[in-house]
């Protein structure tokens, strides 16, 4: 089935109470743990575990995603957290939104936009500040696409991911100029969840703009 990814799509998704309280992917810990804290922007941020899980570690966190309905479980997990301070919410079209200002980190987990997915990425990289790092982890393009879970962010459990939903971490990489980044990470990776008998099947990419 192929899906629009527009506004419709995402504010159904979350209105119909698709799982809410997901905790962050443990890829922020691995990739981000050593970082020191700036400013982030959290692309597609859904029920915003990502986006607090930066603000608990000291980031300031600019936290996008279409869904209002979603920016409104956000906030009310963030509220119990004590980190909304450091978190701006902010309803936006990212196909088609402009931060004011790079950021030190821009970093997307599981996000389908209604523009093609390696394109979505292309205007991610734009927004980071020399010196600042990139973290993609989205659904990994496998030959039978049956791999779909909903992190939080994305699908039922029982509605794979579609294709064009999907990437490669090659397929990913090669979108970052080696004259402009220099690549930290690039993983597919394959994980499980309590609660999930299938197992997640992740492309996990890092890397830093040059200064």
């Amino acid at each position: 089935m192929t899906h629009a990814f527009d506004e419709e799509y995402w504010e159904q998704h979350w209105q119909q109470g698709r799982m809410g309280d997901a905790p962050p992917n443990p890829y922020l810990a691995r990739e981000l743990g050593d970082l020191p804290p700036g400013t982030a922007l959290d692309a597609g941020c859904g029920a915003g575990a990502e986006a607090i899980w930066l603000a608990e570690h000291g980031w300031q966190v600019t936290a996008a995603d279409i869904s209002a309905e979603a920016l409104v479980r956000a906030a009310g997990r963030a509220a119990t957290s004590g980190a909304a301070e450091r978190v701006q919410w902010v309803q936006a079209d990212l196909a088609i939104w402009e931060p004011s200002a790079p950021f030190d980190l821009v970093t997307t987990s599981y996000a389908h936009p209604a523009m093609p997915q390696l394109e979505f990425y292309d205007r991610l990289a734009g927004w980071v500040a020399p010196g600042g790092t990139l973290l993609v982890v989205g659904h990994l393009h496998t030959s039978g696409h049956g791999h779909g879970h909903d992190s939080g962010h994305g699908h039922d459990s029982d509605d794979h991911p579609p294709a064009e939903a999907t990437a490669t971490a090659a397929a990913v990489t090669a979108r970052l100029d080696g004259t402009q980044w220099d690549l930290v990470t690039a993983d597919e990776q394959q994980r499980t969840v309590p609660g999930r008998e299938l197992p997640l099947h992740d492309v996990v990419v890092r890397a830093v703009r040059r200064r």
